[in-house]
């Protein structure tokens, strides 16, 4: 680390922190939880795409396609099929209905217990999300600084819960769309490094990784322990991007705050321009990291004698096995075939883009690079804990225990500020202690599948299916989620986007089921159900419209 990359650091934590105290000034309710429903397309696009394309995300793309293939590439035909779902859907219920939050449509609907088990989702979900999004930032920004995880999970969870308490949403959408300009740089300028530095140019780089390899591209393989399978990621990943984008408040929270329906829609389409962008960019990186590797093999040896800790792994100890009795970086210095081999069994992968910038990045860009993944992980801290304060006081403070609301703006900003601070301190502690959970895609998937199918399926109820019913749709919900949770210590070697569909497909047809059941008496005469068809043609009452 040199004293530019330092300056480059903390010039953007000093200036994330003036954020908030800039937007922090005259705070109200609606300000804080909505930036005063008047923001425009840019930051709410941008601000979707930054907060839900997380740290994660930045470390996770290039791990893969450096492991695993560019199979994870479907990911983008997944979430463009979802887009019109979400575009002429989900936006025009949330904006005729002028809801506060995504859950408040479900009490609408159904009753208000439903909205209560959707929100409680939601936060456990949002909560787990975060810490996992923090841990996988720790790991690289530990690895380069050579600083321990937990003093880079501190502190950048102390500086986002500070502009985010100070600034409100408008400060946490803002400081995404400027964190979003950051780590795109950062990924175009690490690409013109890594390409820069070598030898064989870019065609080079491409038949070297297809070189002798199979199945890079698709996998259609019918197989739930297959890693990135394509029937996996197709149906997984589209049902995981139509909850983040459809009925998650972090996404939602967004769209309440444009200045109008079509601004939300814009928005939006600007978030899938963004995906289209990024993540290609992201694989291509770990495809220029594949090669490289390939040519510098000595360059990973490090990483894996820190692993191994001076003995080699069972399948290099063999009777047969070559190199017998030789130490393990003299070992992988002597079989560098057997470098990429072994990251990839040992799942370090992950230390694959680290260890490049260690080793080859220039000063002040390696402070660059860092600074894009504080901002991805900062985007993720401050959006999630913003949401779940939100959901918190309007889904459960404001609804069941309203005797509990100050009359008085001061107070009640000063509560919301304060329930944010108790939010992102829960949040950082989780985050020290999710790593045993395995690498940092399995990390994120664990932590919402288990909700994220159930949540969505009760959206997809409320809004599809007429019939649907409030008993249906709670046992559904929790049925689905439990047994989910449970297949996935049951099952541990499924791979983990198939707990998607699972959650989501058990909730469906549990909630259908239950609802026949519970329907039978239902009257001839009763009200028309807030479906997506009445909300679209105004079939509800005056009185379920929101002043």
């Amino acid at each position: 680390m040199h004293y530019l990359d330092y300056g480059v650091i903390l010039a953007y934590l000093v200036f994330t922190v003036g954020l908030g105290f800039y937007f922090g000034r005259n705070q109200s309710r609606k300000e804080f939880f909505a930036a005063g429903n008047s923001m425009g397309w840019l930051p709410v696009g941008l601000s979707v795409m930054a907060t839900l394309f997380s740290s994660n995300s930045f470390v996770m793309y290039p791990s893969i396609a450096y492991g695993s293939g560019l199979r994870i590439c479907l990911f983008l035909v997944a979430i463009s099929l979802m887009a019109p779902i979400i575009l002429w859907v989900f936006i025009p219920v949330y904006a005729r209905l002028n809801c506060q939050t995504a859950y408040e449509y479900l009490e609408r609907r159904f009753h208000v217990s439903v909205r209560s088990l959707a929100s409680g989702l939601f936060i456990f979900l949002r909560i787990g999300w975060m810490a996992s999004a923090t841990y996988a930032a720790s790991v690289v920004l530990a690895n380069v600084m050579q600083v321990s995880q937990v003093s880079v999970i501190v502190v950048l969870g102390i500086v986002s819960i500070f502009y985010t308490m100070l600034g409100g949403l408008r400060a946490v959408m803002w400081t995404d769309v400027i964190q979003f300009f950051i780590f795109t740089l950062t990924i175009i300028l690490t690409l013109g490094l890594i390409l820069a530095q070598t030898d064989s140019g870019v065609s080079g780089v491409v038949s070297t990784y297809f070189e002798g390899r199979s199945n890079l591209l698709i996998d259609f393989t019918p197989s739930m322990t297959l890693e990135y399978g394509s029937w996996a990621i197709l149906f997984g990943l589209f049902l995981e991007g139509l909850s983040a984008f459809g009925a998650d408040q972090v996404a939602v929270q967004r769209y309440i705050a444009a200045r109008s329906e079509k601004t939300s829609q814009i928005g939006f389409m600007i978030n899938i321009i963004g995906m289209w962008t990024v993540v290609p960019g992201l694989l291509a990186i770990g495809v220029g990291l594949y090669t490289h590797y390939h040519q510098f093999p000595e360059e990973m040896v490090s990483v894996l004698a820190t692993e191994l800790n001076g003995e080699l792994p069972d399948w290099r100890t063999s009777p047969s096995a070559e190199g017998k009795g030789l130490s393990v970086p003299d070992y992988y210095k002597s079989y560098p075939e057997y470098v990429a081999e072994d990251i990839r069994k040992l799942k370090l992968q992950d230390q694959a883009l680290p260890q490049y910038v260690r080793l080859h990045f220039p000063p002040g860009v390696v402070g660059l690079f860092l600074v894009a993944l504080m901002a991805a992980v900062m985007s993720s801290i401050d959006s999630g804990i913003h949401s779940v304060t939100t959901a918190l006081m309007v889904d459960f403070r404001d609804r069941h225990f309203s005797h509990w609301k100050p009359e008085n703006n001061k107070i009640e900003v000063m509560q919301d500020r304060a329930l944010v601070v108790l939010i992102g301190a829960l949040s950082i502690i989780l985050a020290c202690n999710v790593g045993h959970m395995g690498d940092v895609f399995a990390i994120g998937k664990k932590v919402t599948a288990g909700f994220g199918g159930p949540l969505l399926a009760m959206f997809i109820l409320a809004l599809f299916f007429k019939n649907s019913t409030t008993k249906g749709v709670m046992v559904g919900t929790l049925s689905g989620a439990v047994i989910t949770i449970s297949l996935m210590y049951g099952a541990p070697d499924w791979f983990s986007v198939w707990f998607w569909p699972i959650g989501f497909g058990l909730t469906m047809v549990i909630g259908l089921i239950v609802s026949v059941l519970t329907n039978s008496g239902q009257s001839a005469s009763a009200e028309e159900p807030l479906t997506f068809w009445n909300v679209i043609r105004g079939r509800y009452k005056k009185s379920d419209e929101r002043e």
